[in-house]
């Protein structure tokens, strides 16, 4: 659908505008996760838009509102205590509601456990400061209070809080480090996808070959900024797609499990300012072996 400006308003303003019965809220969520066009060029939704230009996107459908029934789960622990909980996420389990994902996520087993969490960024996602994708496993930290949430958010937005991943990249890098700078937004050709685009918002990402086998390459890799897909956006671009990326990679390395694990999670305490680091083990079906100190040693 297309839709012609006739005065200069936000792009969010302006689509809320065109699309009655549709919140401001979902709408953002579409122009953020879904894209927006605004004369051929994917926008954000602070996007000030003028008189004349031509704003595209496809059929809105209307959705139920987010499931947050609670659901039990045998979720995985790391650390409590009475601001934040870290969980160590599993395979296969979404972060928080979306459109049309049916199955229960993280966040409905949070509510089972734990019943009230902080508000978080928007309604369906209550607790989650920083999210992971569906099919990497690895530590998570979960706000139980609006403050503890604002003060780790603010940790992740200054790039002061931590998040190390490992996983297994195709070939061989060609240098033992290696920072990866380059701006990602929704692939124009596939909206499952996200792409390496001038256009897209900025994010970097640095890279550590911690073991070359067969080829291939064990790799730790450090995120300043945390953009959907990015460090499998950022491989792939390189040329060296994680092992089991069905949407990044080709067969056969497509094949089996995805192998990104986000191992170490480190950030100031919410409440007394000290410095706390978390670790966890990869999943017993990640294809290396990987010890605390290989990633704390960066």
């Amino acid at each position: 659908m297309e839709f012609r400006v006739e005065s200069p308003t936000r792009l969010d303003k302006f689509l809320a505008e065109q699309l009655q019965g549709f919140s401001r809220t979902k709408l953002v969520v579409l122009i953020e996760h879904e894209g927006v066009w605004v004369d051929g060029i994917l926008r954000k939704p602070s996007f000030r838009v003028e008189p004349g230009m031509v704003v595209s996107l496809d059929e809105v459908e209307a959705t139920p509102a987010h499931d947050l029934t609670p659901v039990p789960m045998d979720l995985d622990v790391v650390f409590e205590d009475s601001s934040f909980i870290v969980i160590n996420k599993p395979r296969g389990l979404a972060s928080h509601p979306a459109p049309g994902l049916r199955e229960p996520t993280l966040v409905n087993g949070l509510l089972a456990r734990w019943g009230s969490l902080s508000a978080g960024s928007a309604e369906y996602r209550p607790g989650i400061v920083h999210r992971l994708d569906k099919e990497t496993t690895g530590l998570m930290v979960v706000a139980k209070t609006d403050a503890a949430h604002r003060h780790l958010a603010a940790q992740i937005a200054e790039k002061s809080a931590e998040r190390r991943y490992v996983g297994l990249a195709q070939g061989v890098l060609g240098h033992s480090r290696l920072k990866i700078e380059a701006p990602i937004g929704r692939d124009r050709q596939d909206r499952r996808k996200m792409a390496v685009d001038p256009h897209g918002k900025p994010a970097v990402t640095h890279v550590k070959v911690l073991q070359e086998s067969g080829g291939d390459s064990l790799i730790a890799a450090r995120l300043e900024t945390g953009r959907t897909h990015q460090i499998r956006v950022h491989l792939s671009a390189s040329g060296h797609p994680l092992k089991g990326d069905t949407i990044y990679a080709k067969a056969p390395w497509s094949d089996g499990p995805l192998q990104l694990h986000a191992a170490y999670l480190g950030f100031k305490h919410p409440e007394t300012e000290t410095a706390v680091a978390f670790f966890a083990l990869p999943p017993p079906d990640f294809e290396f072996e990987v010890s605390r100190q290989l990633v704390e040693n960066w």
